[in-house]
């Protein structure tokens, strides 16, 4: 069995991978996989990988100064309790362990929300 490794090498990412597995879960069910390569070229992302295969994904949507939005985590089932979900903060149970507390002034955010986005042609 390889090591898993982490890398934040865009070129090492499997759009295919990540984009059989986002289209398994609840928030991006539907998901086309053009909409999964340009969210993932216009974010910083983290790979993991055993050997070549990747096993895990984070997507962090920043200005890369003084904001940043987590998002697209996850790790394949068969790798996960190695760790894996505390380097990319998986689950919202740990976010917690890292600092990550509700909005403290929700009043100063907003949100633009289309709850079908997935599911819309590509424009």
């Amino acid at each position: 069995m390889h090591k898993v490794s982490l890398s934040l090498d865009p070129s090492r990412l499997d759009i295919d991978a990540i984009h059989a597995f986002l289209t398994t879960t609840y928030w991006s069910a539907g998901i086309s996989r053009d909409v999964v390569a340009r969210a993932i070229a216009g974010s910083v992302c983290i790979g993991a990988f055993q050997g070549d295969a990747q096993v895990g994904f984070a997507r962090l949507v920043t200005d890369k100064a003084t904001f940043a939005y987590l998002a697209d985590v996850y790790v394949l089932v068969e790798h996960r309790g190695q760790g894996l979900a505390r380097a990319m903060l998986d689950a919202y149970e740990l976010y917690a362990k890292y600092g990550f507390t509700p909005l403290g002034t929700p009043d100063r955010f907003m949100e633009f929300h289309r709850p079908d986005v997935y599911r819309a042609p590509v424009a």
